[in-house]
Formats: C-alpha cells, sequence, structure tokens
C-alpha cells in the first residue's frame, strides 16, 4: 500500500513540473494564441486609433493591429490605457502591445521588445490660428503654459525645451485644453495635427506652428516576447503586398510610411 502511495505522489509531482515547465517554456505567441486574442493597448488618437460612429476602434493603427491578430489567428481586443502607466500595463498582462503612434524612445526600448519602426512623426506646436505669427521659433515658446499628454514624446519635448507645461489624460484633451483657452497652446504628434487641426477639421481655429524633433513610431511587446519579430514578417509582407500602404492612404498617412 505505501508503495503505491509513493508511486501516486511520484507520478503527481511528475506531472506538476512538466505542467511548470511547459508554462515556463510558453512563448508570448503562445500565450496570446492559447487565450485566442491579442489586447491591444491604445488611447484616443486619430488618425491611428479612434472610434467610429457605431463606438468601433478604427484608425491605421487600429486597422493593422486587427489584421495582426487575424495573421495570429486571435481576435483582436482594445484596451485604453493610461499612457504614463504603459509598461506597468505591459508587464502585468493587462494588454500584450502598445499600437499607438507610439514613439521609439530610449525609455521605450529599454523597457519593451518593439518592433522596427513602420511611421515617422515629429512633436509639434499648437497654438490659435490667430496667434500663430507670433510663435514660429522656439524662443517665442517660453512665455507660454502647454497641454501635453502625461508621459508622452510631447511631454519630454516641453521639458527638454524648458516649456511650462499641464499634463492632460491623452492628446485629444490637449488639444480642447487650447481650444478653450485653459492653455496657451499644445505639443502633439505632427500625425494627429494633420488630421486633427486647421480648415476642414473640428479644430479649425488651431494651427501648427513649430518643430521640435523627429522620431518614429514602434509598437512595444513585454520584454523577451516572440511577437516583436512575428509583427515585423507581418509588417513586410503587408508592405510588400500593398495592403499595408491601402491602410495608410485610407487614414491620411501614407507620406509617413516607412519602407519596411
Amino acid at each position: 500500500m505505501k508503495k503505491r502511495l509513493i508511486a501516486l505522489m511520484l507520478v503527481f509531482c511528475m506531472a506538476l513540473a512538466l505542467c511548470a515547465c511547459g508554462k515556463k517554456d510558453q512563448t508570448d505567441k503562445d500565450y496570446v494564441k492559447a487565450k485566442g486574442k491579442l489586447v491591444v493597448g491604445i488611447t484616443d488618437f486619430a488618425p491611428m486609433d479612434y472610434k467610429d460612429e457605431k463606438g468601433n476602434w478604427v484608425g491605421f493603427d487600429a486597422d493593422m493591429a486587427t489584421a495582426f491578430a487575424a495573421y495570429l489567428g486571435v481576435d483582436v481586443e482594445f484596451v485604453e490605457i493610461d499612457w504614463d502607466n504603459k509598461i506597468l500595463e505591459l508587464d502585468g498582462k493587462q494588454i500584450d502591445c502598445v499600437w499607438n503612434g507610439m514613439t521609439l524612445t530610449d525609455e521605450v526600448t529599454a523597457a519593451m521588445d518593439c518592433s522596427k519602426p513602420y511611421c515617422n512623426n515629429a512633436q509639434v506646436v499648437i497654438v490659435p490660428a490667430d496667434k500663430a505669427d507670433k510663435y514660429q521659433d522656439v524662443d517665442s515658446l517660453k512665455e507660454l503654459n502647454f497641454a501635453v499628454e502625461t508621459g508622452s514624446a510631447g511631454e519630454a519635448q516641453a521639458n527638454e525645451h524648458g516649456l511650462k507645461s499641464t499634463p492632460v489624460q491623452n492628446q485629444a484633451a490637449a488639444l480642447m485644453e487650447v481650444s478653450a483657452g485653459t492653455c496657451d497652446a499644445a505639443i502633439i504628434d505632427s500625425l494627429m495635427a494633420a488630421a486633427m487641426v486647421g480648415e476642414g477639421t473640428g479644430y479649425d481655429n488651431l494651427t501648427y506652428t513649430v518643430g521640435l524633433n523627429s522620431e518614429e513610431y514602434g509598437v512595444g511587446f513585454r520584454k523577451g516576447s516572440n511577437l516583436a519579430e512575428e509583427l515585423n514578417t507581418f509588417l513586410k509582407q503587408s508592405y510588400d503586398d500593398g495592403s499595408l500602404m491601402e491602410t495608410a492612404s485610407k487614414y491620411g498617412v501614407q507620406a509617413a510610411v516607412i519602407e519596411q
């Protein structure tokens, strides 16, 4: 009886060891495929990620993330995140990637495994159109209070240039602050500025003036993830078959796309 009990315990322990080993050896791709969905961390950021009239997430990044999920054979789920907490959300597995016009800064590339760059971008200054003539260089900006998305490349540029800034939830909120007159100016992505500001947009009273830098967008995954390389393969295939540029043209960002 004792021998049988010992044998059963050994079998049980071996089974546990095998399960633990299998979980430890599970790749990020295996994890996503096992749960059947790719959870994508985003913010409200036209033309990359925003909701259409039916409440569905659309945009260049949203559409490409949906296509990538289909390529993996899983569903896609979009989760709005606090941009300042994106690394915590990723490491805690609340999301599987950050795909939201994310600038490949040193901080980002140190904390995440990132795809190759897929879009060019810059941080630009947004001011009321009737005051644009006064703000055409960095020195002229020193007197202004800027609305910036907390934890963003725009906030980093404000700090780098010694500009006074007020952190807000996202870039859309930064535009609202300037339009309402509660902040003098904002710093946002040039791709968003081209889509959201000026004649024929919802912010025709605003314009963009000074470009503060140049940068590139990438998609971030957890450290050690094999999905970054998987995405590189997908982006190359999508670029070669024309579907990436077709999607970019749909949202007016084709000039910013980087050849894959």
